[in-house]
């Protein structure tokens, strides 16, 4: 587990990241979003142990992060600049890994250059930025860590490329102790992966939730009244978060039990009706709307 308790980082008077406090749960994937600036690489470095807080404290596994090689073993993080020593092979930087940490797995860094069709003695700095962050990916996985930290991971990956690695992702959870995560600015690259999600905005952490217990409590109906039917009281009862009508199908996004809304609106009489899953924005839009943030400018 990754405990983060009210941690703040400052440079000069820019305060990057502000009273942050955050639980990360182990075989889960944590997905961190927010614009660019709003401290989410600064945050992942205080998990590497690249900068310490100047306020507060960051453990994993209820261990301290800096000068500390048996906590650092843990995880393996990919910066949003994956560094690699001037002319290095692939091959070069996978044998530098291998001496740090001790369960690297060189089959597995064999075999996923071979899938990802990767020439393991090409110089490095002769590879594009996708196959750049492919390399960093594959030499992480192999690593075989506890905790991967990835910071805009998928940004230079094509589609294709994104769904492979969210399907390793997927595979090594399910079959070791495996944490992935994910920082990005693209609330929707993270759509189908994502078991929680974290927003910082600014600095601060404006909400942490996970994915399943939002989805429990927030539902999107679709119902469709007839015309002579005055449906305005039945809303009246119910918790309506968002409400919108195109010609005769109206649109709700509405907290409470799911049956429980059923019922309300059945009084009604609909002549349709229809639960929606809910999509990550509409997550976000709800639970942060009472704050008075608008979402869509903060991610995208």
């Amino acid at each position: 587990m990754i405990e983060a308790n009210n941690v703040t980082k400052r440079f000069g008077d820019l305060t990057a990241v502000d009273d942050v406090t955050l639980t990360i749960e182990e075989g889960k994937v944590f997905g961190l979003i927010g614009t660019n600036g709003a401290g989410k690489s600064t945050f992942l470095r205080m998990l590497s142990g690249v900068l310490t807080p100047d306020e507060g404290n960051i453990d994993i596994d209820d261990m301290k992060i800096f000068e500390n090689p048996e906590c650092k073993e843990k995880f393996f993080f990919i910066s949003d600049e994956a560094y690699f020593f001037l002319n290095a092979t692939s091959d070069e930087m996978m044998r530098f890994y291998s001496k740090w940490y001790p369960s690297y797995d060189k089959e597995r860094y064999e075999k996923l250059m071979n899938s990802f069709g990767l020439d393991r003695k090409r110089k490095i700095s002769t590879f594009s930025k996708g196959m750049k962050k492919q390399l960093s990916i594959i030499l992480g996985l192999s690593a075989k860590t506890k905790y991967i930290f990835c910071d805009e991971t998928f940004d230079g990956l094509d589609p294709v490329m994104r769904q492979a690695v969210k399907s390793l992702f997927a595979s090594d959870m399910s079959e070791r102790d495996f944490t992935p995560i994910i920082a990005s600015h693209n609330l929707r690259e993270l759509e189908d992966i994502c078991d929680t999600v974290g927003l910082l905005h600014k600095g601060g952490m404006l909400m942490s939730e996970d994915l399943d217990e939002v989805k429990g409590d927030v539902h999107k109906i679709q119902v469709v009244f007839p015309t002579d039917t005055d449906y305005a009281p039945l809303l009246d009862r119910l918790r309506v978060l968002e409400n919108e009508k195109r010609g005769s199908l109206l649109t709700l996004i509405v907290r409470g039990q799911e049956k429980e809304i059923k019922d309300i609106l059945s009084e009604g009489s609909p002549v349709f009706m229809e639960s929606l899953p809910l999509s990550l924005e509409e997550i976000f839009i709800t639970s942060t709307g009472v704050e008075g943030y608008d979402i869509k400018k903060i991610i995208y």
